[in-house]
């Protein structure tokens, strides 16, 4: 037993418990001013090996330039963009280091949406506490490697500028900023790194990225997505839709994160933290699980567990039909099977395909069954009526066995919703392009439907529309394929 427990305290001199309380006291200061040390190791609560999505986040800055950890709240992304930050000002990367590296002292700057975040967020996380008071370097940031802050004028306790002693003995320089006052608080200057630990407007962000063009410089940005699918969200989503993490031809990186990524958050803690918030559902998943929510400008406002079902086999006889949106950007296809015995309608496959010509998107659509008959806007995306025309004759000629779809959106929109509220549509859970766009399918503030990330959608839209008409089984003893209400295919 140690000598540390109560029952043999009493054994010791006084000489002795000095001492050994010294010791605890040393032990305590040591800890308290070398919270670096408890973070991302190999051993502790906080091991690195029970954070993986955080440990992806730093090895993706060893190929891009630009990364955003896009989590829920208190997942630990302000931990992982200032354990990152500590690393660069000083120098001093752990052994496992296997993302982006400075081998001299650097420029930084760290910024928050006000300057009231910063100092309350990013200068409490990486330094503790206040100037000469025994809070400061009780942060990320150990004391011994802080310099003397310059006050921020304006702004009680806030700081502007703290060096940090670099290993090789010069000093690095870190600037707190926010972006409440615009574009123009980054203006001028030239950062190795920038930190931003909350969304930012998007001119604000394009303004700083510029900031660390001259110097190879890296942008990280980690933040809860409670703005929805702002234009910064919908930018990284876009570009890291088909990521790869070793792809250095796309500067962007995106790791989203939630509270199963949180191993240090209880399910008491979880629990209590849902009932505190009190927010509707969407609200709740962007808190929970970083992913950004359309709110009430969703056209498909479901939560995807209610909607999606896990592939299987589909039974010979149910009919099946598809929809089809062409474009020379994106043609998108997506296929339907029609349980009519529970009038329950499942999206199966997909097709989605950019810049081929329309006999490479004919043969992928005839090689998941030629007799299958399906619907097209051929007018849609702004194309002319005669080129809409010549489209559908293309597509015809190929082989395909098609009808001009109904292209009324509302109503449309409206047969598509009746039957995700009811259960009657259900969308396999394989199907990544749906369920892409159906993430991003929304209204503007006008109530119009954004023409962005749609392509699959409108396919959808036309097929639910179509039901009836287009839905067909397979030929038996080569008769012709009929639809479901006896309509030639070529109506």
């Amino acid at each position: 037993m140690s000598e540390f427990d109560a029952s043999h305290l009493k054994h010791l001199s006084l000489d002795r418990k000095r001492e050994l309380l010294a010791l605890l006291e040393e032990k305590e200061r040591r800890r308290r001013y070398n919270r670096v040390g408890e973070l991302f190791q190999d051993e502790g609560p906080l091991r690195r090996s029970l954070y993986p999505k955080h440990t992806e986040f730093f090895t993706a800055g060893a190929y891009h330039s630009e990364r955003l950890f896009m989590a829920g709240n208190r997942v630990g992304k302000t931990e992982a963009g200032g354990y990152e930050l500590y690393c660069h000002l000083t120098g001093l990367y752990p052994e496992w280091w296997d993302g982006k590296r400075f081998n001299r002292q650097i420029n930084a700057l760290a910024a928050g949406d006000t300057n009231q975040t910063t100092r309350d967020i990013i200068q409490k996380k990486l330094f503790g506490g206040k100037y000469d008071t025994p809070a400061w370097g009780t942060g990320i940031i150990p004391k011994h490697l802080l310099g003397k802050p310059t006050i921020k004028p304006g702004v009680s306790d806030a700081y502007d500028t703290v060096p940090v002693k670099h290993v090789d003995g010069e000093w690095s320089v870190l600037k707190l900023r926010s972006y409440d006052q615009g574009r123009k608080i980054f203006q001028g200057t030239e950062e190795d790194i920038i930190w931003m630990d909350e969304e930012c407007p998007y001119d604000v962000y394009e303004e700083a990225l510029i900031r660390t063009m001259t110097t190879n410089g890296i942008f990280i940005l980690t933040f809860t997505p409670l703005s929805g699918l702002t234009e910064l969200v919908l930018a990284f989503l876009d570009s890291c839709k088909d990521q790869v993490l070793t792809d250095t031809e796309n500067p962007r990186y995106l790791v989203k994160a939630g509270w199963a990524h949180a191993p240090h958050l209880s399910e008491d803690q979880k629990d209590k933290l849902i009932k505190s918030l009190k927010l509707k559902p969407y609200q709740l998943k962007a808190r929970m699980n970083g992913e950004p929510s359309l709110g009430s400008g969703a056209i498909y406002p479901y939560d995807p567990d209610d909607i999606k079902c896990k592939p299987f086999m589909i039974p010979k006889h149910w009919p099946k039909a598809y929809g089809m949106d062409v474009g020379w950007n994106k043609t998108a296809v997506v296929w339907g099977a029609w349980d009519r015995d529970n009038d329950i309608v499942y999206l199966y496959t997909e097709h989605y395909m950019g810049q081929v010509t329309p006999a490479e998107h004919s043969a992928a659509v005839k090689a998941r069954g030629d007799w299958v008959v399906g619907t097209i806007d051929p007018a849609s995306k702004g194309r002319g009526q005669k080129d809409g025309e010549n489209l559908f004759d293309i597509y015809v000629a190929q082989g395909l066995k098609l009808i001009k779809a109904d292209n009324a959106v509302e109503a449309g929109l409206l047969a598509v919703n009746e039957r995700l509220a009811t259960g009657r549509l259900k969308i396999f859970s394989n199907l990544t392009g749906v369920w892409h766009e159906i993430g991003l399918y929304r209204r503007d503030d006008n109530g119009k439907v954004v023409k962005e990330n749609d392509h699959l959608m409108d396919a959808m839209r036309y097929l639910i529309i179509m039901l009836v008409r287009v839905m067909s089984t397979k030929p038996i003893d080569g008769r012709t394929v009929q639809s479901t209400n006896s309509d030639h295919w070529m109506a």
